[in-house]
């Protein structure tokens, strides 16, 4: 087996900082700004799902006013992101500021332990599974909200009241939209009325205002034609031209009382057809395996008791360098998932499977007895801890660059 992969730089520049990072800019009190983000009154956050920091460094010929902040060092840092890297994990981190060993979104299928049970954490939530009860902990948002912002979020209509929303990215206000450029439009809107409604109803300046900007066209996209293709590099080009808009229009108009950054969830790799493996019907693989879930780069199996080295043992043999195969306990130990206490504790031990299997190369591991056979036309995938789908660009676009900051040096910044 080859080396396994060292665990997320969660303390360092990681994206979990990036929200706590943006409240600490606008002055808000109890939080860090670990990350240098400009001191700010306004702050837009945009998190463009699938954009990892080589999906943008091989295109930014299509990506004029990104490409311009990711070739600045003044401009740009690149973030760690968690374990697995997937939307859940990342965003329960981006929305918490904690480790998925913390709020417990440690996988897209996960064991309910009180259901005995697989469910999953995206769109497919089991209704069995109350979101708040599953991720207890408040989320940025919401604790900024209460240290005085006003706090927006920008996504699609859908997601105003998703069961993921409502564990990990609740609080303040929400403004739908299905087209990128709406939701551009929309942000502008909201902060040229907020501007306004500050001065004339205060009778001084307005709150700090931060806005979450959620762009899922790029993942939505990879997976059905792949990161790269030319569907794809149109939502590139779509993202490019609204964020460098946006950014422009702010920038002149406030200066600097604007900050925007854009950040990524997770990047994205292509998988080859023969390279997409079923196991179902595989009893050297399977057997001993109670439950299988995670997602086909990244694979928890819950095992039989007793039976964690040998699974991980067949994995080993049957795919060789091409998957980093270790038992959930030796993740845990690695730090993985964040603190191995965290990991450990009731309520999320039992979420982690007993066998984890990441891949290391380009394959993907599917289990359609329990999926179905759609994921297999699936083309960009992400979940492992490869160096393209961990790390992702953070971006200040307006100009202003990121600043120093505590934890910023030796920790991924961009030379």
């Amino acid at each position: 087996m080859t080396a396994a992969p060292q665990a997320p730089d969660f303390d360092g520049a990681h994206l979990r900082h990036v929200l706590t990072s943006a409240a600490a800019a606008l002055g808000l009190e109890g939080f860090t700004n670990r990350l240098g983000v400009p001191e700010s009154s306004i702050c837009v956050v945009i998190l463009a799902d699938g954009l990892g920091e080589a999906n943008l460094a091989a295109h930014t010929g299509h990506a004029r006013h990104l490409g311009r902040a990711w070739r600045s060092s003044a401009s740009a840092a690149a973030l760690d992101t968690g374990t697995p890297t997937t939307t859940a994990a990342s965003l329960g981190s981006l929305g918490t500021g904690l480790t998925p060993a913390e709020h417990g979104l440690v996988g897209y299928d996960l064991y309910a332990e009180h259901l005995q049970r697989v469910v999953n954490m995206l769109g497919r939530w089991d209704p069995q599974v109350d979101p708040q009860k599953w991720q207890p902990h408040p989320s940025v948002l919401t604790r900024a909200e209460q240290a005085g912002a006003r706090m927006v979020t920008i996504s699609r209509p859908g997601f105003r009241d998703s069961p993921l929303t409502a564990a990990a990215l609740s609080g303040g206000e929400f403004f739908g939209a299905n087209r990128i450029e709406i939701r551009f439009a929309l942000c502008a809107e909201v902060i040229s009325e907020h501007r306004s409604r500050g001065g004339a109803l205060r009778r001084g300046p307005a709150p700090p205002l931060l806005v979450y900007l959620y762009v899922d066209e790029l993942d939505k996209t990879g997976h059905s034609s792949g990161a790269g293709s030319d569907k794809w590099i149109s939502m590139l080009e779509s993202l490019d031209s609204a964020a460098g808009r946006l950014a422009s229009s702010l920038h002149h108009q406030y200066g600097d009382q604007a900050a925007v950054l854009l950040t990524a969830d997770h990047g994205m790799v292509n998988i080859s057809p023969e390279h997409r493996i079923d196991l179902s019907g595989r009893e050297d693989l399977l057997t001993g395996v109670r439950h299988t879930g995670g997602e086909p780069r990244m694979l928890h199996l819950y095992s039989e008791s007793g039976c964690e080295s040998e699974v991980a043992e067949a994995f080993r043999s049957a795919f060789g360098e091409a998957v980093w195969a270790v038992t959930g306990d030796q993740a845990i130990d690695a730090g993985w998932f964040g603190p191995a206490a965290a990991a450990r504790s009731a309520r999320v031990r039992p979420r982690i499977g007993d066998v984890i299997v990441a891949a290391a190369a380009d394959i993907a591991l599917f289990h359609t007895d329990r999926t179905g056979t759609g994921p297999l036309q699936m083309v960009g995938q992400h979940g492992s801890l490869t160096e393209a789908e961990r790390r992702v660009p953070l971006l200040e676009l307006t100009g202003r660059g990121l600043e120093g900051s505590e934890t910023r040096e030796g920790t991924g910044t961009r030379a």
